[in-house]
């Protein structure tokens, strides 16, 4: 086929000597014909294949690479036809600079396009790739964004003869001098990005820091994280506070439910399995305490003036916690005197001395 190719080149050339228009009109038909036989191999015969896996990203891929493999053969004809040309050599090296060019952002609007692509496709795999977390893609894919456009640029730098190396050490000095003037906000951006990545929370977990912020987090950015508090006021936390403090995630764990405790102290002498009973009894009937699992007394200590208990419960999110340590500290309080339990409270005997009086060294101390 070449051979054949290459003699009917040949023959055709001869006749074609002295009509350079004519040569550069074949070569760029030649060309045409390659790239349309390239676009369909690729449609035909590779997607036939790529039909048989079980992914689809073959098939997006085959689909997105059409166009650059079908503009760049062409480009490239037409870049040789324009040898065939008589043309100042200033107009035809613009113009395969131009050629270069258009190229370059084919295969980089490709390039882009594609890491979106794999990206997605990875992330919604029934087996995930474990370093890859949902929360991470945005900030992956706008990472590959940046690497792709600046290599782009770099590219397009090289084919228009502009000097990288001055460009680059003016950037460091810009870099260096911005770096400077906007630590801060450098600092929440990497403390955000290691958030993102690490993620001790997410979007809707109750959180408290050890600054004293507590509520449920309603964003999480690059810069900061918000809070709405119990209050109903929102609070905006830098991230490179919340990346130096310590975190406690109410709604962490293998659930979100969290235990409340109840702190109770019955008088001396008070029969402890009644109380038991009163304090579970209260625990069951209360709406806001969980069934699963079940609540529980405890027996605490023997305490100054009380036997101290403590009962524990279980409520469905961190949310409901003061609510229903409320009604809990009420319905104690009331079942204690419907049942006539005690609650005791510190009692003092205060004795009062008299001193003497003055000239009378033997008088009489009365106390009382």
């Amino acid at each position: 086929m070449i051979e054949q190719l290459q003699t009917w080149w040949d023959t055709t050339g001869g006749r074609l000597e002295g009509q350079p228009y004519l040569q550069a009109l074949v070569i760029f038909g030649l060309f045409l014909l390659l790239a349309k036989l390239a676009q369909w191999i690729i449609t035909g015969g590779i997607r036939s294949l790529a039909r048989r896996t079980k992914t689809t990203l073959d098939d997006r891929l085959l689909e997105l690479v059409k166009l650059p493999i079908f503009a760049t053969t062409l480009l490239v004809g037409i870049g040789l036809a324009g040898t065939r040309l008589d043309l100042a050599p200033d107009y035809a090296g613009l113009g395969l600079q131009l050629l270069k060019t258009i190229a370059l952002l084919l295969w980089l609007i490709f390039a882009v396009r594609a890491a979106a692509v794999v990206l997605n496709e990875i992330t919604t795999l029934e087996n995930k790739i474990r370093f890859i977390e949902p929360r991470t893609v945005a900030l992956i894919d706008n990472a590959l964004k940046v690497v792709l456009i600046g290599g782009g640029i770099y590219l397009f730098c090289v084919v228009w003869g502009i000097p990288v190396a001055g460009w680059l050490a003016t950037g460091g000095v810009v870099g260096l001098v911005l770096g400077l003037a906007a630590r801060d906000s450098l600092s929440n951006l990497f403390a955000g990005m290691f958030i993102l990545a690490d993620a001790p929370y997410e979007v809707g977990d109750f959180i408290n820091l050890d600054t004293g912020e507590r509520g449920r987090v309603t964003d999480v950015g690059l810069r900061s994280t918000r809070l709405l508090t119990r209050d109903d006021v929102e609070v905006t936390v830098p991230n490179s506070v919340i990346a130096n403090a310590k975190i406690m995630n109410e709604s962490g764990g293998h659930w979100v439910k969290e235990r409340i405790r109840v702190k109770v102290g019955v008088a001396y002498g008070s029969d402890i399995d009644h109380v038991r009973a009163v304090l579970v009894d209260v625990a069951r009937t209360h709406p806001l305490i969980a069934d699963d699992p079940a609540p529980r007394v405890r027996f605490r200590a023997f305490g100054d003036s009380s036997l101290d208990l403590e009962l524990l419960g279980w409520i469905d999110e961190p949310v409901l916690r003061g609510k229903a340590l409320d009604r809990l500290y009420t319905e104690v309080y009331k079942r204690f005197q419907a049942e006539r339990i005690e609650i005791p409270f510190p009692q003092r005997d205060v004795h009062l001395r008299r001193e003497p009086e003055v000239g009378h060294p033997g008088g009489d101390r009365k106390s009382s």
